[in-house]
């Protein structure tokens, strides 16, 4: 049950000595026996005195505001400082991936362009090597067309000499076109300056006017590249 009588207020006994009692030191506890808790020298304090709380709550070490003070000061230090060393992180992330697109580039371009060196070399030195060779296919082949008017009469030695010869230009021929050599298309085609030289002209109506007639010497080219024009005869309008 609730009792209606008002809560006494503590009271604290406060014991003022201005002096010594004549006898030495005085008794604190004998002395606190003997004081009346209705005299005056009483410090009254009251417990349902409002002040109370707020000024043990602003003396408390525990407020929640100050103890997020504390502990908010280093951890939001140590947020900010994990964010600013991930942006530097991200930061040289990007400058390594954009150094190794550029290494890459690079490595692109010059696999390129030793690629390129390369068949340039490869294309002169075949060059070099067919136009040595070509002298030696047009004898062989030129041989083969003056023997091939002899008569039939002639011994089976000789004609076995003359399909040597035959054997040997074929297998030349083999080795430059190995090589990436390959002839001019002549007779019957238009005359192309580029790659056709005319030495003769012919009016004739068997053909149409600047169509080549007759190859006198073939013309070999290596891939875009021109060994030697197709000496050619070329037909005029008659």
């Amino acid at each position: 049950m609730t009792s209606d009588r008002k809560a006494k207020p503590y009271r604290i006994p406060i014991r003022f000595t201005d002096a010594e009692d004549e006898g030495g030191s005085v008794d604190d506890e004998s002395e606190m026996d003997r004081v009346d808790p209705d005299n005056d020298e009483f410090f009254s304090i009251d417990a349902d005195d409002p002040s109370l709380d707020s000024s043990f709550d602003e003396a408390s070490p525990s407020d929640p505001a100050e103890t997020a003070d504390v502990v908010g000061g280093p951890v939001t230090a140590e947020l900010i400082a994990t964010r600013s060393e991930l942006k530097r992180i991200e930061a040289e992330n990007a400058d390594l991936k954009n150094q190794f697109a550029r290494r890459q580039a690079d490595f692109e371009n010059y696999r390129k362009r030793v690629e390129r060196e390369r068949n340039e070399t490869y294309n002169r030195v075949a060059a070099d090597v067919a136009t040595k060779l070509l002298p030696v296919s047009d004898n062989l082949k030129r041989a083969l067309e003056a023997e091939s008017s002899v008569e039939a009469a002639e011994s089976d030695e000789f004609r076995h000499f003359l399909s040597g010869v035959d054997l040997i230009w074929k297998q030349l021929n083999g080795v430059l076109d190995a090589l990436g050599v390959k002839p001019i298309p002549s007779v019957g085609e238009p005359f192309d300056p580029h790659v056709h030289e005319a030495v003769v002209t012919e009016a004739t109506d068997e053909y149409e006017p600047d169509t080549v007639m007759q190859e006198i010497v073939a013309g070999y080219r290596l891939g875009d590249k021109l060994i030697r024009p197709a000496l050619v005869k070329v037909a005029t309008r008659k």
